[in-house]
Parts: structure tokens; C-alpha cells; sequence
């Protein structure tokens, strides 16, 4: 699903007009983008939870050519799905 058909399902789900959906879509995005940001972690109950993982710096390798490379640290989003999901997707 990309965001254009997720947009007509919250629509039709919900009764908004699609461009009301994709307010309400963008809202989320910005807000949760702005929340992990600032260090919080947003859970949705049931649904799941979002929080920022540290990821440390660490020797690599070209698959190539075999050579040792570094990869920088970094952050990276974590999504660890709920109860509530993970049982309807099972």
C-alpha cells in the first residue's frame, strides 16, 4: 500500500474527504517525526510503539572489493508492533 491508497482508505474508513485524510495523514507524519526528534517515544496502544535506537560506529567491509571500511554512527527509528497487531496479522 502506498501512501495515495492509504489516503482512500482512511477516507472511506472514516468519512473525511480524501483531502481532509491527507491533512490528517501529514499531521501524523509531521508530528511524529518531530516527537522522535526530541528524543520521546510514541506508542499507540494495541497498535505499536515508535522510539529511536542508537546505533554505534563499526567496521565494515566492501562486499567488492574487500576492503575495511568505517560506518559512522547513527539513529534509527524502531517500530515494535503491539499486541493488538501482531495477533490480527497472525
Amino acid at each position: 500500500m502506498n501512501k495515495a491508497e492509504l489516503i482512500d482508505a482512511m477516507a472511506a474508513g472514516s468519512g473525511l474527504s480524501k483531502a481532509d485524510a491527507k491533512k490528517a495523514l501529514d499531521a501524523f507524519v509531521a508530528s511524529t517525526t518531530s516527537a522522535l526528534k526530541g528524543g520521546h517515544k510514541i506508542s499507540l496502544v494495541g497498535f505499536g510503539s515508535f522510539d529511536i535506537s542508537k546505533r554505534n560506529a563499526r567496521n565494515g567491509r566492501n562486499p567488492k572489493t574487500g576492503a575495511v571500511i568505517q560506518i559512522a554512527a547513527k539513529n534509527s527509528v524502531r517500530f515494535k508492533a503491539g499486541s493488538d497487531l501482531s495477533s490480527s496479522v497472525n
